[in-house]
Formats: structure tokens, sequence, C-alpha cells
């Protein structure tokens, strides 16, 4: 394993190890590291190169210089990695508003990925009602925001173990609160749908339960195929890791030989 920094704007925080003629890059969440990906990346590097960033604003990486944590800016470095470290055909994993940065990376550059894997990604937020969502965001810029982000965040790791959810309200509190709200406010007018229905090549989602609302990407895109792992926390990899990584090493083999899931 080899930890360092890319020479970009921002700074970027890569974990990259393995080898083998397969690569896969892994895209965390939002108040998330390239940690959350531990037990895939010990699991891949046996016969792989299996590699993880840290996004703008979190982890080692630097924040944004322009304040930028936009869908747009956060697939700005996915492609700052691929060229630092001139990956060309790879499988692109990305974990709820890691997947939407994946998506959008996608849209612009598909001929460089062999496959798009989706962890509990982000749903169509475009379709939540208004009345739903201002509230929420005048909260997140008042005095209450800690008291609605670990709200939201403690909706979101019901699921986990009581170690699991510490780690993530922890990584969740050493995020910088401009971090969290602009990121948030993007993905509310981000549009996962176009590009993921003329994205043609291999693609999964593996999804929770509280994932499974009438604006989940599946739910929305009947022709994306989607496994669920039921009795968990949004943070699946890291609660069933052996689960994850088993429906993981499917998908990449399908994707290989060239063969459905």
């Amino acid at each position: 394993m080899t930890r360092r920094l890319l020479n970009t704007a921002p700074v970027l925080n890569i974990d990259d190890g393995g080898g083998g003629s397969d690569c896969v890059l892994f895209v965390h969440s939002l108040a998330g590291n390239c940690g959350h990906w531990s037990h895939q990346l010990d699991h891949l590097r046996q016969n792989r190169r299996a590699l993880a960033l840290d996004l703008r604003g979190h982890g080692l990486s630097s924040p944004a210089p322009d304040g930028d944590y936009s869908i747009s800016a956060l697939a700005k470095d996915i492609e700052s990695v691929v060229e630092a470290l001139h990956l060309h055909k790879f499988f692109l994993v990305g974990h709820s508003l890691g997947a939407s940065a994946a998506i959008e990376f996608a849209r612009k550059h598909p001929e460089m990925l062999a496959g798009l894997l989706l962890a509990d990604p982000s749903g169509d937020a475009r379709r939540l009602p208004a009345e739903v969502t201002e509230p929420f965001l005048e909260a997140l810029q008042s005095e209450a925001y800690a008291l609605t982000i670990e709200g939201y965040w403690k909706s979101m790791i019901a699921g986990s173990s009581p170690a699991i959810q510490e780690r993530l309200l922890s990584d969740l509190k050493s995020t910088r609160k401009e971090v969290v709200t602009g990121a948030l406010q993007s993905i509310l007018h981000f549009d996962p749908l176009t590009p993921l229905k003329r994205y043609a090549g291999r693609k999964l989602s593996i999804i929770t339960d509280i994932n499974d609302t009438p604006i989940s990407l599946h739910n929305l895109l009947p022709g994306l195929p989607h496994i669920k792992i039921s009795g968990t926390g949004h943070w699946l990899q890291l609660d069933r890791p052996e689960e994850f990584n088993k429906i993981m090493d499917a998908f990449f083999a399908a994707s290989n030989e060239n063969k459905k899931i």
C-alpha cells in the first residue's frame, strides 16, 4: 500500500496498492474517506491494483481552493487522479455521494471504464418536494447545523454496529460544514438518470433497505441491475464486507467475461 498526496489543485490523498492487469478505483461518500474501503482494498489487492481517493475537503485531501463541492467538482477529482496516475481502462466504484461523482465521470469518460459499480447510490433528489428540502437546507445553514446533520446521519447508520456508528459520526464531525452543505445542495440539482441511461457499459447498483424508495435509481431506471443487501446501515461495505465483496467479485468477473451478472 502506498499513501501519497497528488500535486493537484486541490491536493488529493490516494491509497494505492496491489497489482495485476485489472484496476479498481473507489470513491467514498459525503463525510467519508478512503478508509471506508479498507475491506475492499485488502481483498482486491491479492490479485488486482486497487486505489481509493479522499475527495476534496475529506480525509487527508485539501479543501477546494474555490469552495466548490458540487458533483461536477468531485468528478474532476476523479479525473485528476486518473490523469496523474495514467489510468486507462478501470472499474469505478462509488458509494452514495461518491456514486453520483462516479456517474458524472462516466458521463464524460465512458470509454475509460471497464464497469461502473454503485454502492447505495444517492437517488434523484430533484424529485424531493421543496417543503422537505428547503427547511432541511435552512437548518444546515443555521446554528442548528450540528443537531440537524447528526440527526440525518443517525437515520442512515441505524443498522450499523455501535463501533461503526461511532466511527461514521466521528468522520462526519471532522468534515467541514461548508463541504457537507455544498455537496448536499449540489445533489439536490444533480441529474443521475440521463448519464446512467446513456452509459452503455456494465453497471450494477448494490442497495440497502434504506435505499429502496420511489426516487432510488433502480426504481426510476428499471433497466439498472441491482442487488439488495438487507439488515445494514447505509455504509454497507463496512457493515457487510464479505457479502459486498462477493457481489463485487462477481460483477468484475462477469464484466471481464462479457457476461451478464
